[in-house]
């Protein structure tokens, strides 16, 4: 059976994203599933440039078809920060997804409520060869001042979706891959990953 590589060290995001695929006719593989740990810079300028870097590089240097993702967290009334920087936010090392939203919630003090935001994901999905496709994702919500919630990672307690009334960090992982940037992503390069495979 033909493999595909999720190009993440996240296992957030690998739960995520394998469940998005659950049923395509490939072998869904993590780095640490083929012994690979290449240390990618995130240094494009935008979302898809990194997604990019991560795909091509892990791409040629498993043979594999690869997978792999860029999003961050885009708020209104901080001129959409903290954005591509959004896993960095924190300017120390060390620092926690419990470190990042309390420092987006002390930036968001003095400006006014509904902070509204979206997530963005861009998936990037590269053949060994170093030819990619793209696909994107969009969930817009409310940044609220109370974390709530004991599922998902990053800043999913802080985001809510006010059509639900949930944050993303109350979500199951069916409601949260139906809803979530990552999931709409993901599911438009479905079928995209099947027409590559068809072509190995």
């Amino acid at each position: 059976m033909s493999k595909i590589l999720v190009a993440t060290h996240n296992a957030g995001k690998l739960e995520e994203i394998w469940a998005l695929l659950n049923g395509i006719p490939a072998e869904l593989v993590a780095p640490a599933d083929i012994n690979l740990d290449l240390a990618v810079k995130e240094t494009g300028s935008n979302y898809a440039e990194n997604a990019a870097l991560k795909a091509v590089a892990y791409a040629k240097a498993s043979g594999l078809i690869t997978l792999a993702d860029d999003s961050g967290l885009e708020v209104d009334a901080l001129d959409s920060l903290p954005g591509l920087h959004s896993a960095r936010f924190a300017p120390w090392t060390g620092a926690s997804d419990a470190d990042r939203r309390r420092l987006l919630l002390e930036r968001l003090q003095p400006k006014t409520p509904p902070w509204t935001a979206h997530f963005r994901c861009i998936v990037a999905l590269a053949r060994p060869s170093g030819e990619t496709q793209y696909t994107q994702g969009i969930c817009p919500g409310v940044i609220i001042p109370e974390e709530r919630g004991e599922k998902g990672f990053g800043y999913d307690p802080i985001f809510l979706l006010p059509e639900l009334g949930k944050t993303m960090a109350e979500l199951d992982m069916e409601e949260k891959n139906r809803l979530s940037h990552r999931g709409r992503a993901v599911r438009a390069a479905y079928p995209i990953l099947l027409e590559m495979l068809k072509n190995l």
